[in-house]
């Protein structure tokens, strides 16, 4: 059975902002090789200049990916939002690299409009996001956007403004990938490696409804958390394990 993972993040976001989940994924997958890839613009990489489409990303990505080895037995993708196109584009253009991809709150602008992909009600908070010149309350204001769980979003915003002075993501790069993901419309053709849908029900930034468009469109599995928001994996780790625990035995 091949367990092996490839972790993609989503708008602005690295593999630092994945905090303790990639150790609680090794945990339960503890034979698995589990990588994570940065897109361009951001992370390892923030010092470089973010395409400004999704192709571009893609082909990117697969590149640092072929030159660290991560796709010598086809790993299976976990990604978020950004990320989730990014595997689509990928299984399209590529689609003996991958083994399986899961979707978590991803959308698509060939079947979701673009009210549902950015949620109308968040509009004024990421206005105030990206006025915010103040590092720490902006890493604040955006965990308080894409996670449910309120205790946590003062440490989470400590560690993700520790992240940015680190490696911070340029307004130009920020820009750059929103534009790539607010483009990207995808040929209608399902991807050949199997497809698992993850959505929380709690999402603010990107409507519930936009897995549930790619799950009808092409028959894809589609599973919803019950309150988590967008960051599904900072709101409850264990639940999202669990789905994938249950994936690998059939697919």
């Amino acid at each position: 059975m091949n367990n092996n993972w490839l972790l993609l993040r989503g708008l602005t976001r690295e593999a630092g902002h994945w905090g303790d989940f990639v150790a609680q994924m090794q945990q339960a997958f503890p034979d698995a090789q589990i990588n994570t890839l940065d897109l361009s613009g951001s992370g390892a990489y923030y010092q470089e200049t973010s395409p400004d489409s999704i192709a571009e990303i893609t082909r990117l990505l697969r590149q640092h990916a072929l030159e660290k080895g991560y796709l010598q037995s086809k790993p299976r993708l976990l990604t978020l939002s950004l990320g989730g196109m990014v595997a689509w584009e990928w299984m399209q253009q590529y689609p003996d690299d991958i083994h399986s991809a899961v979707l978590m709150n991803s959308s698509l602008a060939t079947v979701n409009p673009f009210y549902q992909r950015l949620r109308w009600q968040s509009y004024g908070k990421l206005a105030g996001i990206v006025c915010q010149s103040d590092c720490y309350q902006q890493e604040l204001a955006i965990v308080k956007l894409v996670s449910n769980l309120a205790a946590q979003h003062e440490s989470v915003a400590v560690e993700w403004d520790n992240i940015q002075r680190a490696r911070p993501v340029s307004k130009q790069n920020a820009l750059r990938q929103i534009i790539a993901a607010a483009k990207y419309a995808p040929a209608l053709a399902k991807p050949i490696p199997p497809v698992l849908l993850l959505n929380g029900l709690g999402d603010r930034l990107v409507s519930s409804a936009c897995s549930e468009s790619i799950s009808k469109r092409w028959s894809l599995p589609l599973i919803s958390h019950p309150w988590a928001g967008h960051d599904l994996c900072l709101d409850d780790a264990a639940w999202v394990l669990e789905q994938l625990r249950e994936w690998v035995k059939i697919a």
